[in-house]
């Protein structure tokens, strides 16, 4: 069994989420700002970092890695789309981010598709372009989780009006999550928790898609 903690960063209120097992391994998704209060709960909670998952590539999602990885090496997991312009000068939102102070190595470049079975982790990658052209959502099946980045919030979606957004790919990426188990639930990107079921009945997006 996984436990979440959620913790609100930045100045757009992202959500980092640690990803936690019974056995003290950890994944940490989206660690967009305030590197010292993730690092605060992960050495609070005694545990072990096995990856660091990137839902997407804006700055806000990834601005507190470089911090993390200095004190806590683990792999980056990101799709190939976004690592080629995520670690530049053009990720960028001034005043509130400044770009990323180095460029990182991304051990798991994904595609889409992937099934990663390490620990007490069963994850699959869920390529959702739309929002970003590398968008991806990571799906936890045996625990009923999925972290949705900037793809679906809940009764919303993600804007499709930044660079490489498209508002098409990202009909077809609601598409596929709404295939998933209506149990299933929804950590995103911003905002609070839902279910695929709850969106199904109440985001007219995901009823369209």
């Amino acid at each position: 069994m996984l436990t979440i903690t959620k913790i609100k960063i930045g100045a757009f209120s992202a959500n980092c989420y640690v990803v936690r097992s019974e056995d003290f391994d950890a994944l940490v998704v989206d660690p967009g700002a305030d590197g010292g209060a993730i690092s605060k709960i992960i050495g609070h909670c005694r545990l072990t970092v096995r990856g660091y998952l990137l839902t997407h590539g804006h700055i806000d999602h990834i601005g507190a890695l470089s911090e993390l990885r200095g004190q806590i090496p683990a792999p980056v997991f990101m799709h190939g789309a976004d690592s080629r312009w995520a670690f530049s000068s053009a990720n960028h939102l001034l005043p509130y981010y400044a770009a990323p102070p180095r460029a990182e190595a991304v051990e798991y470049v994904l595609k889409g598709g992937e099934k990663w079975r390490e620990y007490a982790f069963n994850m699959e990658v869920i390529a959702t372009p739309g929002h970003s052209p590398g968008g991806v959502c990571f799906y936890f099946p045996d625990d009923n989780l999925l972290f949705s980045g900037d793809t679906l919030f809940r009764d919303s979606i993600g804007r499709t009006d930044l660079p490489a957004g498209d508002a098409q790919q990202l009909n077809a990426s609601l598409a596929a999550l709404a295939r998933l188990p209506p149990r299933t639930k929804v950590y995103p990107g911003h905002g609070p928790e839902t279910t695929i079921g709850g969106e199904l009945e109440h985001n007219p997006f995901l009823q369209r898609a």
